[in-house]
């Protein structure tokens, strides 16, 4: 039997209306109780609760991960994954809104999940954990939950409606310098400086940044320096991020910045151990044909997604990246915030509990599940997308 899809989206937004309330208090109880990556226990049990007393297979503890889950509903059909991200910031909490990732993920899944047996779709709501540097979408990707997907959704707060984030590859590199102690005043020849020898490869990776490619990033920290003025340091450690357009591209740079923090270490006289963290972010691969599904399901309420510009444009890394290189992929950027206003900033985290964030909540939980019931309904887009994702592939 023929499925009237305009008919179906509306009783999507409808069931994404009657949890309305549901949804934002989701939002704002995991806004309240931020948890940082793998330890978001209070998060992943109230979605999965949720999941479970709405009647969807669920699974706790999803891929060995203690704060992942996934909940399915539907027996036969395509099948399309909605991410739900939860973890927050140190210091900033939810700064990049991953609460309101959770609740529209959720809101997608469960209305989609009311109507799944009825069209003959099944519907995977996944809840992925540690997007800030842990990689928790890779566990999932790497234990096969993604793999029976025709295609997986999110969307990202920023301060603009736009059809994707300049989602860049990163790889994290924690490094720390070895040197000699000694007293400071008494004998400094007989110590080698492990700060010195990190000062000195920061300064050689910032000569670096002059001469890479605009899509290239290379930013660090100090996390020790020494433990007292008047001894020379014999430890001292960074964490730098390394960024590149693509994968390809990030193994190009890492020996480049190897080689300025091997300088450094030269330089000062002492030893060098470079652990690069696992897994490297791989860059977005957004799949067009689903993104223009997405926009003409938001414009249908009224939200207008656009490109992004030079000046709005929003440049970072996502363990989504990962996902988009398995199934077919896309990650909107969804308006919680002024325009202009930061991610990743005490401002935007203020805008991630509010009106605005209710209403993002609401919005970009029913332009996802009109997409997911475009996925199921036509035939003709789903070969689109998958046709694109196998021609970047």
């Amino acid at each position: 039997m023929a499925v009237d899809v305009e008919a179906l989206k509306d009783r999507l937004c409808a069931e994404v209306d009657a949890r309305g309330d549901l949804l934002c208090d989701v939002a704002r109880r995991i806004h309240d109780r931020p948890e940082l990556c793998y330890e978001e226990h209070f998060a992943h049990d109230l979605l999965a609760g949720i999941c479970e007393q709405e009647g969807l297979a669920t699974v706790r503890g999803a891929a060995g991960v203690d704060t992942a889950f996934v909940a399915d509903a539907g027996i036969g059909g395509p099948m399309v994954g909605v991410c739900c991200e939860y973890d927050a910031l140190p210091g900033l909490g939810h700064a990049c809104g991953h609460n309101v990732i959770a609740a529209a993920g959720l809101g997608a899944g469960l209305a989609a999940a009311a109507v799944a047996d009825e069209v003959g779709g099944r519907i995977r709501v996944l809840g992925t954990p540690a997007e800030e540097g842990g990689g928790g979408k890779v566990h999932l990707v790497d234990d096969g939950l993604f793999a029976p997907l025709d295609a997986a959704l999110m969307v990202h707060p920023a301060s603009a409606d736009l059809t994707t984030m300049a989602a860049i590859a990163n790889q994290q590199v924690q490094v720390t310098f070895t040197g000699r102690s000694s007293h400071a005043a008494a004998a400094p020849h007989q110590g080698r400086n492990a700060l010195d020898a990190a000062v000195l490869a920061y300064v050689n990776i910032a000569a670096l940044r002059q001469h890479i490619r605009p899509t290239e990033r290379v930013h660090g920290i100090f996390t020790h320096g020494g433990d007292k003025p008047n001894v020379v340091p014999s430890r001292a450690a960074q964490h730098w991020y390394v960024r590149a357009a693509d994968l390809a591209a990030l193994e190009e740079l890492k020996p480049r910045v190897i080689a300025c923090l091997e300088a450094g270490a030269t330089a000062a006289g002492c030893g060098l151990e470079i652990e690069w963290i696992d897994p490297a972010y791989a860059d977005m691969r957004d799949n067009r044909p689903l993104l223009d599904l997405y926009a003409a399901n938001s414009a249908r309420i009224g939200r207008t997604v656009a490109d992004p510009t030079a000046h709005t444009a929003v440049v970072g890394s996502t363990d989504m990246g990962n996902v988009s290189y398995a199934v077919p992929s896309i990650h909107p950027m969804i308006a919680v915030a002024p325009p202009g206003t930061a991610i990743h900033t005490e401002a935007f985290a203020e805008h991630t509990r509010g009106p605005a964030a209710d209403a993002a909540v609401l919005d970009g939980a029913k332009a996802m599940a009109m997409t997911i019931a475009d996925l199921w309904c036509d035939p003709d887009a789903r070969a689109a997308v998958r046709g694109a994702f196998d021609r970047r592939s």
